[in-house]
């Protein structure tokens, strides 16, 4: 049997595709950036997609696409930040991988977003709302269909991407193993 893919999910500004990459190197296998794959078969960037079809359309395509990569065995997947905001990514992505919560405060999102213009829920923003509070309602949204959704869970607020990469490469061994839970507040990995 083919080794199980592992999907990577999270807030935009976690470390989905820069710790994916180091976790695929880590363990021999293909990475894919789900946001890359509607790009190129958009023929256009996810800015454009949502300027043009709206938030509601990028997610069709999303959907699509995860749909497709997630049968694909022994890749790492990055998915966007709001991939989970779909039933049936949620389903789909759980039922056919190990799923990975790149776990991120909101603090450190922000540093990391910050000056990112390519990022199409923090364009615009004004009138009162900066990014911080955009991105903490955002978080606050999606972090229960992050754990819902996740198999294990790593914070990405301390060490370098490859770091981070080698305690999601740990806790899914862990996973696996069927081993012991790490206590909260450390990588967890869940049923």
């Amino acid at each position: 049997m083919s080794e199980q893919s592992i999907f990577i999910v999270g807030m935009m500004g976690s470390g989905k595709s820069t710790v994916g990459r180091r976790l695929a190197d880590l363990m021999g296998l293909d990475f894919v950036d789900a946001d890359g794959v509607i790009e190129e078969r958009a023929g256009a960037d996810i800015s454009w997609i949502f300027d043009v079809e709206g938030e509601d359309g990028f997610r069709k395509r999303e959907e699509q696409v995860l749909d497709t990569l997630s049968q694909r065995p022994a890749i790492v997947l990055a998915t966007g930040g709001g991939a989970v905001l779909r039933n049936a990514n949620r389903r789909r992505l759980r039922d056919r991988g190990v799923v990975v919560y790149l776990r991120g405060s909101v603090d450190i999102i922000v540093a990391r977003t910050r000056h990112d213009r390519r990022r199409p829920l923090l364009q615009g923003l004004g009138q009162g709302v900066d990014v911080r509070e955009r991105l903490a309602d955002l978080l606050e949204q999606r972090t229960p269909l992050y754990e819902e959704v996740a198999h294990v869970v790593v914070d990405t607020d301390e060490g370098s991407a490859l770091r981070v990469a080698e305690r999601v490469r740990q806790a899914i061994a862990a996973h696996r193993e069927g081993g012991p839970r790490p206590s909260r507040g450390d990588e967890r990995c869940r049923d």
